[in-house]
């Protein structure tokens, strides 16, 4: 099984071609520091080739949801370390995927300031989860340039941090509506200036960061989550398939070590050319860097993908959410756990720590 063998991401090898792929999960305290149950968290799945963390603020700006956790003080570094010592002990890589939620946010959580975004339009068709319950999305205050090139360097401290809590590398997500695909999507950015308008001024941003987290930490320590084709958080691109090709030919001649690929939902509405019905064919074929494929695989469809040779590794998210030892379970053909979907957000050990292992 393709899925079984090993693999390697950079300078790291890993024990198979499976990855976790990041999942909020809400367990951090109200200052963003990860516990005990987190340690057990991640420990528990090491049986992945290659774990990702939950998004991580990367600063206080950064701050989206309430109890998720953040790495840009000294107290959070040290929590994490405990985390990764977990992870390594038992032989395992883990990979902070570092996160700036942009408009996707609530003053209610950010001691009373509006979130920030590329422009002042608000999310539209959806609402926000915060500590005081569903909320209206605000509009969000426009960046300044200086604004962004500090947002830049947190990018940068925050990657360089990750590593002094001794993880093996860190992930830009520039998925799911956050910051980075926010610069992407017009529906998020009409400004006009070097960061918005045409394509490469959109995609500018992102490019900036991967380039600041590549010096700050090496590019063998450095990747990027991308979902081109997905909504999520009201990402309307007017040309999704040129917009992200152009990003990737950009990606493409910098020195990187993988990209997440996530693939449309199946769920309506979706975003893109609807000529184009695979996006690891379409978009995958086209990356330099190693293809990790994400988001609704099971065993024979992720072992299919391996089998065309673009994507390198698949990465799970709900499978591992209920089945911590995810791989064990693909190898002995063992039926596997449903996820307790009330618990996925938010809570205690239950539907966190307390799945239970295949004992064979």
């Amino acid at each position: 099984m393709k899925l079984l063998e090993k693999s390697q991401l950079g300078n790291v090898k890993l024990r198979n071609s499976m990855a976790m792929a990041a999942m909020t999960r809400g367990r951090a305290d109200r200052d963003g520091l990860v516990g005990d149950m987190t340690i057990s968290y991640y420990a528990q799945r090491t049986g992945a080739g290659l774990l990702f963390t939950e998004a991580i603020r990367i600063s206080e700006e950064a701050t989206g949801s309430p109890l998720t956790p953040g790495i840009f003080s000294p107290r959070q570094i040290e929590a994490w370390k405990k985390v990764t010592t977990a992870v390594h002990d038992s032989g395992g890589v883990i990979i902070a995927q570092l996160w700036h939620t942009g408009r996707l946010g609530h003053s209610v959580d950010r001691n009373g300031r509006l979130p920030i975004a590329p422009s002042p339009l608000p999310v539209r068709g959806m609402k926000h989860f915060t500590s005081q319950g569903l909320k209206d999305y605000e509009i969000p205050r426009e960046m300044t340039i200086p604004e962004i090139e500090q947002t830049i360097r947190d990018y940068g401290q925050a990657a360089k941090n990750a590593i002094s809590a001794g993880f093996d590398g860190v992930q830009l997500h520039a998925a799911n509506g956050y910051l980075p695909n926010q610069f992407l999507a017009e529906s998020a950015n009409q400004r006009t200036d070097g960061y918005g308008g045409s394509i490469p001024n959109r995609t500018r941003f992102v490019l900036e960061v991967i380039q600041e987290l590549i010096s700050a930490v090496g590019s063998e320590k450095v990747g990027i989550k991308i979902s081109p084709f997905h909504t999520y958080g009201d990402m309307v691109l007017d040309d999704p398939a040129g917009t992200y090709t152009h990003l990737i030919e950009e990606l493409n001649k910098l020195d990187f070590a993988y990209v997440e690929l996530m693939r449309r939902s199946p769920y309506p509405p979706s975003s893109g050319d609807d000529s184009i019905n695979n996006e690891i064919e379409f978009f995958g074929s086209k990356i330099n860097q190693t293809v990790i494929a994400n988001a609704g695989y099971d065993k024979d469809s992720a072992e299919a993908e391996l089998k065309k040779g673009i994507a390198k590794l698949i990465s799970f998210g709900k499978l591992y959410i209920a089945n911590p030892d995810l791989a064990e379970r693909f190898e002995k053909n063992v039926a596997l756990c449903e996820p307790d979907r009330a618990t996925m957000y938010g809570g205690g050990k239950q539907g966190y720590i307390d799945y239970p292992l295949w004992n064979g």
